[in-house]
């Protein structure tokens, strides 16, 4: 979105005069939103070191078309660590956080394969969703919105310590994030269940919870394909340091967690605000950049050739069963 010089400063001078005017000192972590203009066609606009959420080529989420895919026969199996973590599920007034906490060398759940030439460490997971079912993933395939989208998100343990210094640094392979597409059905599954049994606790803002032995690798759908792209952070700043894949089927949430989701609050529990949901960033241009995928759409000699509809068994959110 092309905004004039004139608008910009305006804009700009509206959010500090707030700021001022509420004795707050500004931090924009605190203010951005996904509507109005502190939402995301804005973020890059108010705040300078943002500015890759507007200027940024390699940008997230994004549209999967399945006809542009690219078959890449040397990307590998991905793979995560079955090791149990504990942590922090937290309401962050913009979605819902999963942290690890301290972790010991036995509980630490690395990330590697897939286009990875490095090794990864989990650090969060992050929940987005919509008010609707026909909203709330961050990544669109093949035109269609999922009701909601989990990303495991880690840093490159072997060149940084933390996942702040990975995306402080702003350099590429800095931070792999896995899309897991979420659709609705008659049962969930299990470790979803685990982190949706605790929001309940953390319905306003600020609220947080501890959460023990959950599977980020329970969190994976029965699925070894996946499409990968270099893009960014979805939310500010924005950093062009992420490496995404996108799992290449969903994995399944009740609608009673979905309406326990949808009672989440932007707010504390003095000023709850609006509720939480929508909370996605709408796909961006990929600008040139190239999706690649393990799925070999050439395959044949009599074999069934694997594709996004049928074997794959993505489906978009206008269906209730997959087939």
């Amino acid at each position: 979105m092309k905004l004039c010089r004139f608008c910009v400063n305006f804009i700009r001078l509206v959010w500090h005069t707030v700021l001022f005017s509420e004795g707050v000192r500004a931090s924009w972590e605190e203010w951005w939103t996904y509507d109005g203009i502190s939402g995301p066609d804005f973020w890059g606009l108010l705040n300078p070191e943002w500015s890759l959420c507007s200027k940024g080529r390699r940008q997230s989420p994004v549209s999967i078309e399945p006809s542009a895919l690219l078959y890449d026969p040397h990307l590998r199996p991905l793979h995560i660590d079955k090791h149990r973590v504990s942590g922090t599920i937290t309401n962050t007034g913009h979605g819902v956080l999963f942290r690890v906490g301290s972790l010991a060398p036995t509980s630490t759940v690395n990330i590697t394969g897939g286009p990875l030439s490095y090794r990864y460490r989990f650090q969060e997971l992050h929940l987005h969703y919509g008010r609707t079912d026909d909203r709330g993933s961050e990544h669109i395939i093949a035109g269609h919105a999922f009701p909601a989208e989990l990303q495991i998100l880690g840093y490159n343990c072997d060149l940084y310590n933390n996942l702040t210094e990975a995306l402080s640094l702003r350099r590429s392979e800095g931070v792999v994030g896995i899309a897991v597409l979420l659709q609705t059905g008659d049962l969930s599954n299990s470790e979803l269940r685990i982190l949706t049994s605790q929001l309940p606790h953390i319905i306003y803002k600020g609220q947080e919870v501890p959460m023990k032995h959950l599977s980020v690798h329970g969190l994976l759908p029965d699925t070894e394909f996946f499409m990968t792209y270099d893009g960014s952070l979805t939310m500010p700043g924005c950093y062009e340091t992420v490496t995404w894949l996108v799992m290449n089927k969903p994995i399944y949430i009740t609608r009673q967690q979905l309406h326990i989701l949808r009672k989440l609050m932007q707010g504390d529990e003095k000023n709850p605000k609006a509720p939480l949901g929508n909370n996605y960033r709408p796909s961006l241009p990929l600008n040139q950049r190239v999706i690649r995928t393990n799925i070999d759409f050439r395959r044949s000699e009599g074999k069934t050739c694997p594709t996004l509809y049928k074997d794959m068994q993505y489906q978009a959110n206008t269906w209730n069963k997959v087939p």
